[in-house]
């Protein structure tokens, strides 16, 4: 039986505004009573750390290295950011839900190679796969499994746009060989679970508006959405299954960077104590272990990586690929778009 973990928002944790969905090209960050003098860098990320880059931004400018500084942030799915840098939209640090998508600009030269090369092998946050609920869990939702009983409704991002979205069908999978099941009846799990799904937004911050705007009994989500909802007065509980998936998410500095220095200096600064606690105060698990507090983020006993999975090379191919990938053909099936 899996445990039920309902995590309140922390005292240490920061009041935050509302989590809603969020299209491209929005300004996030600012110089903190800074003139701009440092430059200003350009940030192309996933949906779900805005709130995170609009603390971190000031934080920088007020730092030696991004003394008058300005964070120039577009925020949107995973999958559509990617496209968006691929088809020439200026990029001087790009943050996605998954390494999958940092490939496809290095595979174009948009990335260098080595930008995983550091000791967090590129990663700057990470967080892990839960289940959202109503206040109180009238439902009493407690496994994956629930997820499958008549009448639960359920909501996940669209994996043609989200990263989030594959992420959350592969914890659900994984889940399933954890127990014990093989790969066909996982699959088949997964296919329950779509069946049940009755609204599949964009990315994982249009999943959160929806869900806490009416939609569905359940958000298959972060952790760290679930987090925000709690810090912003949404009544939501979550559950960490035992069995889930560690989500890992890439940073990288762009290949044609117009101030490589001051990008750097940016991503250097991410990962110092202070960067990772204002990550952690937005409900990201902290990449560097001496700021992880293990009382407010605390390690599922069957968590597993994307690696248990084959990666993600592995897994779009097999799952996702817009011909022949299982999950596409699910989606397919059940009139759905899936991701590549």
């Amino acid at each position: 039986m899996l445990t039920k973990k309902r995590i309140a928002a922390g005292a240490g944790l920061l009041a935050i505004a509302a989590v809603t969905g969020c299209g491209g090209g929005s300004s996030a960050g600012g110089s903190g009573g800074g003139t701009g003098a440092g430059g200003s860098i350009k940030l192309v990320a996933y949906s779900t750390p805005q709130k995170a880059y609009e603390e971190l931004g000031p934080a920088f400018a007020k730092t030696p290295e991004g003394s008058g500084a300005t964070i120039a942030g577009s925020y949107a799915a995973s999958g559509t950011q990617r496209d968006k840098v691929l088809n020439g939209q200026p990029a001087d640090v790009v943050e996605f839900s998954r390494s999958s998508d940092m490939q496809k600009l290095v595979d174009a030269n948009l990335v260098p190679s080595t930008w995983d090369s550091n000791q967090y092998k590129g990663m700057v946050t990470d967080s892990v796969a839960v289940l959202i609920v109503r206040k109180g869990n009238p439902l009493g939702i407690k496994t994956w499994d629930d997820l499958v009983k008549p009448g639960v409704k359920v909501v996940t991002p669209n994996p043609l746009s989200s990263g989030s979205a594959c992420w959350n069908l592969m914890a659900a999978y994984g889940a399933q060989l954890n127990e014990g099941k093989s790969d066909a009846e996982a699959l088949a799990f997964v296919k329950s679970l779509l069946q049940h799904t009755v609204a599949q937004p964009a990315s994982g911050s249009d999943s959160t508006a929806a869900f806490i705007g009416g939609t569905g009994n359940v958000l298959i989500g972060y952790e760290n959405e679930a987090i925000a909802a709690q810090q912003a007065g949404d009544d939501v509980d979550y559950i960490i299954p035992d069995d889930t998936i560690l989500i890992e998410n890439p940073i990288a500095v762009t290949s044609n960077a117009s101030n490589p220095t001051l990008a750097n200096n940016f991503v250097k600064y991410l990962y110092t104590d202070a960067g990772q606690k204002i990550f952690a105060s937005k409900g990201y698990r902290p990449v560097v272990a001496a700021d992880l507090d293990k009382k407010v983020f605390p390690t599922p006993p069957g968590l597993f990586t994307i690696d248990k999975l084959g990666g993600w090379s592995e897994v779009n191919t097999k799952f996702f690929d817009t011909t022949n990938g299982s999950i596409t053909k699910i989606e397919n099936d059940l009139g759905r778009g899936a991701s590549g």
